[in-house]
């Protein structure tokens, strides 16, 4: 897919007594995810950061030391709960649209009357009036036993 466009961001990391501040481009893309924002290989090198995945840090050097953004497994683990039942309820969504497309193309005639009989079987005429035309004939199944 094509991003949408791009959008410069300013970016900082830290605190007020030791941060790093960047201006970063970010593409803008026309998907639904749970991300609001991806930062990759180009925001590590802009602030010449370290990620650790296994520890879930980031470190970068600042004015005053060492920056170290951190999260915790639970918080990474709700992410990828949220993740997966967005994912989920996106799928839902898609299958629910599709059967409605389906049950659409398969509704019936609009033309078609809902009295119009049509027999799904063979049918025989009986005259309920032999004087009268075929107007006035039954349709029965002509499967039908005669006991």
């Amino acid at each position: 897919m094509r991003p949408l466009g791009h959008i410069d961001l300013p970016v900082c990391f830290g605190t007020p007594s030791n941060y790093h501040k960047e201006v970063l481009t970010f593409k803008v893309v026309g998907f639904k995810r749970t991300y609001h924002a991806i930062l990759g290989q180009s925001c590590y090198a802009k602030f010449m950061g370290v990620p650790n995945y296994t520890y879930l840090k980031l470190k970068m050097l600042g004015p005053n030391g060492v920056i170290t953004v951190e999260s915790t497994y639970e918080h990474a683990y709700d992410c990828n709960v949220e993740c997966i039942e967005y994912a989920k309820a996106l799928m839902e969504a898609e299958t629910l649209l599709l059967n409605l497309d389906r049950l659409g193309s398969e509704a019936p005639d609009s033309k078609r009357h809902a009295r119009t009989f049509e027999p799904t079987e063979a049918v025989k005429l009986i005259s309920v009036d032999p004087t009268c035309s075929d107007d006035w004939a039954l349709r029965i199944s002509a499967t039908l036993d005669i006991k």
